[in-house]
């Protein structure tokens, strides 16, 4: 921890230790009263003027952290004026930072009680190593070296093997249906399961290189003791331990049920169907995404506006027929669960027909086939217009001749609008009319001058169209 930085600040950060240089002691002796105590090792951060100071108290194996030993640490520290006890043990506490020994909560006062696991511990280091990086090669070597020596089996960092004692007899208790609040094994065994969940996050965690961690309410995570009183009502009351794990940009929690009287762990996903398309084009989207997903998966469609359990079918039949996940075609389809189930062990520690064992084979086998290739529904962005082309007609080409294909016209002259004289030929004519007027004018006037110009009545009445006088034929625009 005082070699490797980037592993000494993702540890120690969280416990309010600042990122400077840390110092490590081991076995350091102090007087309490007139008792010499050796907490195993001190930790000492300095950053500029600020210097934070911890106790270690470590265990290793099936031994357990002792109260009245922790409680003597805390005096110590509080005395020398130190900041922290840090305790390190097998022990998983079934909330993140919760510690699994009861202590005097006045000794807490003014100095903070952390918990470590080894398999945080260990999680954590491959988590730096193999996905984050250390900067510097000696110091990734030595980091190596610290998780090989955790991984063996001789080191005394265990995993958890063991559901405790009273995991037999309660399981029994349940299937007979004679098990009851009161009964004095029953919140081992639901402290036990969440720590069970707790060790599936860090398993998993370092697996994929990321944080995963157990789903709790803020309340329950400000009160542990209600998450607690939860999990022993359910188990009592239905035989069922349900949980969830977070696990990051996943399309949802997954949740683990571990039902105690049928005998099965069930984990399931829940998602939201897309918000558009018919019911079966939702149900196609959903297993377009399970092509890898075995048969025994099973698929629950949910309608909007109603209660109670959805159409259900297992996903092999629905390959074929996407029409069995459709109770009624009228109604739009909400969410989609998706869920798969094996044989629970029955067997307090590891290994085959052990309950530790079948819940995280059930947990790793589910995400790896079904959950990390869902994707959540996304409505597609809107597209911009293509600017429609136009393209000019030659003036040449315009036909002015009516056509079944020629629609109403702008204009800007009102007597056309009012008229109704809008199409495509109400231009060319009125200019066709107006030009044969001027026409006439024109030939009008130029008489008009011949006349003043000393030409006869007889040459005027020569030069004008058969059967109209000199005045109207100039007035007449209807002449050709």
């Amino acid at each position: 921890m005082g070699i490797v930085k980037e592993f000494s600040k993702t540890v120690l950060g969280p416990l309010g230790a600042p990122a400077g240089t840390v110092e490590c002691y081991i076995e350091v002796p102090f007087l309490l009263g007139e008792k010499r105590c050796y907490p195993d090792g001190l930790i000492r951060v300095t950053r500029g003027s600020r210097t934070w100071t911890a106790l270690v108290e470590v265990k290793t194996g099936k031994s357990e952290l002792e109260p009245q030993q922790l409680e003597n640490y805390l005096d110590i520290a509080r005395e020398q004026g130190y900041d922290a006890l840090i305790t390190i043990s097998n022990e998983i506490p079934p909330v993140a930072g919760q510690h699994p020994t009861k202590v005097d909560k006045r000794k807490l006062r003014k100095v903070e009680l952390h918990h470590w696991s080894w398999t945080y511990l260990l999680s954590t280091a491959v988590m730096q190593k193999e996905h984050r990086g250390v900067s510097d090669p000696e110091q990734a070597w030595i980091l190596g070296e610290l998780i090989r020596y955790l991984e063996h089996p001789r080191s005394g960092a265990m995993e958890l093997d063991d559901m405790g004692q009273h995991w037999v007899p309660v399981r029994e208790a349940v299937t007979a249906g004679t098990l009851r609040a009161t009964d004095k094994a029953a919140p081992e065994v639901v402290a036990r399961f969440d720590a069970l969940l707790r060790y599936a996050s860090l398993r998993l965690g370092r697996q994929l290189g990321t944080e995963v961690l157990p789903v709790l309410s803020r309340r329950e995570q400000a009160e542990p003791g209600l998450r607690a009183q939860t999990l022993l009502q359910g188990m009592v009351g239905q035989g069922l331990l349900t949980g969830a794990i977070r696990i990051p940009h996943a399309v949802a929690p997954i949740h683990v049920s571990a039902d105690l009287r049928a005998g099965r762990v069930i984990v399931s996903v829940d998602i939201d169907a897309p918000k558009e398309g018919r019911a079966q084009t939702r149900v196609n989207w959903l297993v377009r995404q399970l092509t890898g997903a075995p048969d025994a998966v099973r698929l629950e469609a949910f309608a909007a506006n109603a209660r109670g359990a959805g159409a259900t079918e297992l996903l092999g039949k629905v390959r074929e027929d996407p029409t069995l996940l459709i109770a009624d075609p009228k109604r739009d389809l909400r969410s989609f669960q998706v869920a798969m189930s094996a044989p629970m062990g029955v067997k307090r520690g590891r290994g085959r027909g052990g309950f530790i064992d079948s819940v995280l084979d059930l947990v790793d086998v589910f995400y790896a086939e079904v959950v990390q290739d869902l994707k959540a529904w996304s409505a597609s962005p809107p597209r911009m217009r293509e600017p429609v082309a136009v393209h000019e007609t030659p003036s040449a080409l315009v036909s002015t001749s009516l056509s079944s294909q020629d629609g109403p016209y702008e204009t800007d002259d009102p007597a056309a609008a009012a008229t109704g004289d809008t199409g495509p030929d109400a231009d060319p004519v009125g200019s066709s009319q107006g030009d044969q007027a001027d026409g006439f004018s024109s030939v009008a006037e130029s008489q008009t001058d011949r006349g003043a110009d000393g030409l006869d009545d007889d040459s005027a009445d020569a030069t004008a169209m058969p059967g109209a006088s000199p005045d109207t034929s100039a007035q007449s625009p209807g002449w050709s």
